[in-house]
């Protein structure tokens, strides 16, 4: 049985060469004589309908695509190619020509054209770079103009007319450190400046005297402008008159020493907004918390300007000058 199915593959595989040989040949005959258009897939169906198939030994084979390939492929015609070869030829002369017509047009639009990988052509960049740079100029200079509208503003109101005055200032009645009765009236048409401390005061209360006298000294020496110094205690229970008197000198010769009793104290404070306060006792020896201020009054006994803390003698001086020629404009 083997022997038989071996025998069997051998002949149909014999016999397939020999149709495939005779049937190319006949393939090749034919196709001369008959045209391409003529020859196609109807053609193979219905005039060669033997291709299709055959039988051995009562088995039937189907060479299926074995014959359409054998059609197929032989049924180009010379005639075919040589058309196909002058339309090649036709179409890239016509192209070659295309090709030197359209060179030779785009050239002048060269300027024109978009930047290589994006839709924005070089004016459009330009323009877009110009009118960039515009924007910044412009809102650089409203910046700059709304911040000098704003400095003179600011400046008009400072060096314009004051409404009204501070409520800084008032009567007062006092001992001053020789023993005498004075009071706001005694300081009349002179330039003077208050200051509030005690006499106990361990660092602060000095050092702003200091730089008080200092200052009154320099006021003089630079413009001529006399000021009297004017030491007001906010701790009457031990600033006694001799205590007063002892203290002041330290300081400048000019310096004058205000005390009283605790009302007249406290009187005095209130009209000149000044904070004090006595603080915890250890026995006799306590501390007065107050402000430190320097309030320069008119020769009305009027308020002008107050100084605090911050000021340096050449603040002080320079200060105090500036505002006693305003005051005289």
């Amino acid at each position: 049985m083997a022997a038989t199915t071996a025998m069997s593959r051998n002949s149909y595989r014999t016999l397939r060469r020999f149709s495939l040989h005779h049937w190319r040949s006949l393939s090749s005959s034919l196709t001369s004589s008959i045209s391409s258009s003529h020859f196609n897939s109807s053609f193979y169906n219905q005039s060669r309908p033997f291709l299709n198939k055959f039988k051995v030994r009562g088995q039937e084979f189907n060479l299926g695509l074995y014959g359409r390939y054998f059609c197929t492929s032989s049924s180009s015609s010379p005639a075919t190619a040589a058309k196909s070869s002058d339309a090649e030829k036709s179409s890239g002369e016509k192209n070659s020509g295309d090709g030197g017509n359209s060179q030779g047009s785009q050239k002048p639009g060269d300027a024109g054209k978009s930047i290589r990988g994006s839709p924005v052509s070089w004016m459009s960049f330009f323009l877009l770079l110009v009118t960039g740079a515009g924007i910044v100029y412009y809102y650089d200079n409203e910046k700059k103009r709304h911040i000098e509208e704003i400095s003179n503003a600011s400046n008009t109101v400072r060096e314009g007319p004051s409404v009204g005055q501070a409520a800084i200032g008032g009567p007062f009645n006092l001992i001053n450190h020789e023993g005498k009765r004075v009071t706001e009236k005694d300081f009349l048409g002179k330039w003077t400046v208050f200051y509030f401390g005690f006499t106990h005061c361990p660092d602060i209360c000095p050092d702003e005297l200091q730089k008080l006298a200092a200052a009154v000294d320099k006021i003089k020496k630079k413009s001529g402008i006399e000021i009297v110094p004017v030491f007001i205690s906010v701790d009457p229970e031990r600033d006694t008159v001799e205590q007063v008197k002892e203290y002041v000198q330290e300081f400048h010769p000019s310096l004058i020493g205000l005390t009283g009793d605790p009302e007249e104290i406290r009187k005095v404070a209130r009209a000149y907004r000044v904070y004090y306060m006595k603080t915890t006792e250890e026995g006799s020896d306590y501390l007065v918390d107050h402000s430190i201020v320097m309030y320069l009054m008119s020769p009305k006994m009027e308020f002008v300007k107050f100084f605090g803390k911050n000021n340096d003698v050449d603040g002080l001086a320079n200060g105090m000058i500036k505002e006693v020629k305003q005051y005289k404009k």
